[in-house]
């Protein structure tokens, strides 16, 4: 599918499909060995993809359930997506380093005493490295990069049970001046002039989030009771971008164009 979109050049990396406990294994690769999994609606898949363009790079992660997930898989999952929104919604200083929002994606795990043991982000380049730094979020604070404007990283907070299941939610996300005549002015002619301006300033600039991933959220997979309002909000926010974005380029009435109105549907909160 990705071969016939203008601008494709390969793939950004093998793609990662696991079923069932396979998805615990962080990067793992279907092959024909004893421990393939065949998808049934009885076990979540985890499907890592992206591809490289002459315009850019993708990578994105979600994790499906065909059938009725349990609930034990339900409270991880909506653990999981609190810290993608935790992470995504974050407003921070100019020149923070990344491993100072890692704990956003976090703290929902942390409550329930569950972690994930790799990062929460990585740069991504430019039809270059899929994995790109020199700056990530992630816990490892020996990494002082401070996160800039223009800069695209992923957000993928994640948890896994070995020989059950692995949860991964991932989107790519832009980093952007909170305030828009900044981003102008960098994007400008001005840009030297607010360069000189900030050198002899006090005022920090505050950053925030764009985000770049437009593809909907299982929304059957959320115990909505752990979820507050605003992460609700966030979430139908969230769909009506993704619906707004992708819907013109689907045709009506056909089964994609169904799929994507039921998934970009506000989420039932009763």
């Amino acid at each position: 599918y990705r071969a016939k979109q203008p601008g494709f050049l390969e793939c950004s990396f093998p793609t990662i499909a696991g079923v069932g406990p396979n998805a615990a294994i962080i990067h793992y690769r279907a092959e024909e060995n004893e421990i393939l999994k065949h998808l049934d609606d009885k076990t979540p898949i985890l499907i890592d993809s992206g591809g490289q363009y002459t315009y850019g790079t993708t990578d994105v992660t979600r994790t499906w359930h065909f059938g009725e997930a349990t609930d034990e898989f339900k409270d991880a999952y909506t653990r999981v997506l609190k810290g993608n929104i935790g992470v995504d919604s974050m407003i921070f200083p100019e020149n923070s380093p990344g491993f100072v929002l890692d704990v956003f994606a976090r703290k929902a795990l942390w409550e329930a005493g569950m972690d994930y043991g790799h990062g929460t982000g990585h740069g991504v380049g430019a039809a270059l490295n899929v994995h790109e730094g020199p700056m990530s979020i992630s816990p490892r604070f020996g990494n002082q990069e401070g996160l800039k404007k223009g800069m695209v990283i992923s957000n993928e907070p994640g948890y896994y049970v070995d020989g059950k299941f692995g949860i991964r939610i991932e989107n790519l996300l832009e980093i952007r001046f909170v305030d828009d005549a900044l981003n102008e002015a960098a994007e400008s002619d001005a840009e030297a002039k607010e360069e000189d301006k900030s050198a002899t300033s006090g005022d920090k600039k505050f950053l925030k989030f764009n985000k770049l991933t437009m593809i909907p959220i299982q929304k059957n997979l959320i115990k909505v009771n752990l979820m507050t309002l605003q992460e609700l909000d966030w979430l139908d926010a969230y769909h009506a971008e993704v619906f707004g974005k992708v819907s013109p380029h689907l045709e009506v009435g056909s089964p994609a164009m169904k799929w994507l109105e039921e998934s970009c549907a506000k989420i039932e909160r009763a």
